[in-house]
């Protein structure tokens, strides 16, 4: 059967992308690689699926050429998302701008995704490796690993590289790169960091708020506020994936990449010192591994105290004021020398992929190969954490079928 429109991936911004083009009148076939479609849907937000953010700007994105974001998302806003999955029969819950369906499962998000694919008599064929997509005049052939198909249009939604236990393995990338599309160097974001130095695994296990500064080269980059995660291999949690796409490219470039933790941010060094001068002259009984008790946690106080070349078992009465200020830069500026990410298996999305210079901003289409489509992560944009990748996804995705299906 030859269709209309073939969407290869069926993750986010596939399934949508279908849902748009079948509701046009459209053929639709989508080939997915894994035995099901919209696993890494259910991965998202811990499970919960914060689908998108009120908060909603282009400048929570990044990538090299960023005029495509405020197009999209003016043509497909975070309002948009919660009308078409109200629409579907999901409500949304709101928690600072976080949007989530109200049940808080991600598995609402993608059952009724794949009920109204059902319902739109979409055909999903699972299992499939694409190896490769040829132009036969107006049209196309994708060739998988077991059969030929045939359509008029392709919508590439292979994802990123990200997550690749859940379905993307970057072989998107190759299919655009042979239908003449640049690629972005693909780099892990959104994924926790390695640091050097054996003190992380005396930290291990520890979740604190902090503010976290990057450095590249000594030049202040951003700094990102939130849960910090201390791992045997380093730092994770929010802000430390806010910041990962920015080391992962510099690690790339062979440059220095270093980290800031403020571990008391809404303490001054004048509070800190004010502090632990009360705790000198009301408790001198103290050993120095207690000085911050009910303040920091224990690890963190005794690795910091050896780091002063002092024993967390020696007298508070006995610390040196030239080492009560020592401590005191150490819990604002706790210093981190970043080696390496986590890795694309753990990674989040994925930064870098299609130069979308060369996608038209209003419909998605390329502007190399007419009837091909790109969307979601396979394109050169990354977004924040809290629901921008995947307002992303959709946003890109419902533009692309709603024009492939034939026009808004």
């Amino acid at each position: 059967m030859n269709y209309d429109i073939i969407i290869i991936g069926g993750g986010a911004s596939g399934l949508v992308s279908a849902i748009a083009a079948a509701r046009k009148g459209s053929r639709v076939l989508i080939l997915e690689r894994m035995n099901r479609v919209g696993k890494k849907i259910l991965a998202t937000g811990n499970g919960k699926c914060n689908f998108t953010n009120t908060d909603m700007k282009p400048s929570y994105f990044r990538g090299e050429d960023l005029d495509i974001c405020h197009t999209v998302l003016t043509h497909f806003s975070y309002e948009q998302s919660i009308r078409f999955f109200k629409d579907l029969g999901v409500l949304s819950k709101i928690k600072q701008g976080y949007v989530y369906p109200f049940s808080e499962h991600a598995s609402s998000i993608l059952d009724v995704l794949r009920l109204t694919l059902a319902h739109l008599n979409v055909k999903i064929n699972t299992g499939e490796e694409i190896l490769k997509i040829i132009q036969r005049g107006s049209g196309y052939a994708v060739i998988s690993s077991s059969h030929t198909y045939h359509c008029q249009k392709v919508i590439l939604a292979t994802g990123g590289a990200a997550y690749q236990s859940l379905g993307s393995n970057g072989s998107g990338y190759l299919l655009a790169e042979q239908l003449g599309h640049r690629i972005i160097k693909p780099v892990p974001a959104l994924t926790g960091l390695k640091c050097k130095g054996n003190v992380f695994k005396e930290l291990s296990g520890i979740r604190t708020e902090a503010v976290l500064t990057l450095y590249l080269d000594q030049k202040t980059i951003l700094s990102e506020q939130g849960e910090l995660q201390l791992t045997p291999y380093g730092i994770s949690g929010i802000p430390t994936f806010q910041l990962s796409r920015y080391a992962a490219y510099a690690l790339k470039r062979n440059q220095e990449v270093t980290v800031d933790i403020d571990f008391l941010p809404t303490f001054s060094d004048h509070d800190i010192n004010a502090y632990i001068a009360a705790q000198m002259s009301l408790m001198p009984y103290k050993q120095l591994g207690q000085l911050f008790l009910g303040l920091l946690h224990k690890k963190i106080n005794n690795v910091i105290i050896k780091m002063t070349g002092l024993d967390p078992r020696d007298s508070i009465a006995s610390l040196p004021n030239k080492t009560c200020h020592r401590i005191t830069r150490l819990i604002k500026q706790f210093p981190v020398s970043i080696s390496d990410t986590n890795g694309f298996s753990n990674a989040q999305v994925t930064a870098g992929g299609v130069f979308t210079k060369e996608i038209n901003h209003v419909t998605m289409e390329s502007t190399l190969c007419k009837n091909l489509f790109i969307v979601g992560e396979l394109l050169d944009i990354d977004g924040r954490c809290g629901g921008y990748n995947l307002q992303w996804a959709w946003a890109t995705g419902h533009i692309a079928g709603a024009y492939a299906g034939g026009g808004e």
